[in-house]
């Protein structure tokens, strides 16, 4: 009964482990390119808001915050940990 339970664990396991390496490389080529975008659209917002309009440069400034690496990205890999703590967990309790 365990030895089956094993065999039909491994392909998931092997599953999340693929499936983290490639989001974990996704994630860090994002965050790199988000990071360029973010830092355009603050500095952006900045000339707004003191030109233009402040509304329109609040916007742009929360705007800039979720496409920087600590707004979407760092939501992504937070649930980029829980897959990963997935697997370990059933790693943990079909292999001890």
């Amino acid at each position: 009964m365990r030895l089956i339970l094993k065999i039909l664990a491994a392909p998931i396991v092997v599953a999340l482990t693929l499936f983290v390496w490639i989001c974990s490389g996704l994630l860090y080529v994002s965050a790199f390119v988000f990071g360029l975008a973010g830092t355009v659209v603050a500095i952006l917002g900045v000339a707004v808001l003191v030109t233009y309009s402040p509304k329109n440069g609040i916007i742009l400034l929360i705007i800039a915050f979720l496409v920087s690496p600590m707004g979407l990205p760092m939501a992504a890999a937070w649930l980029l940990g829980k897959m990963q703590d997935l697997r370990y967990a059933i790693q943990d309790r079909v292999y001890g």
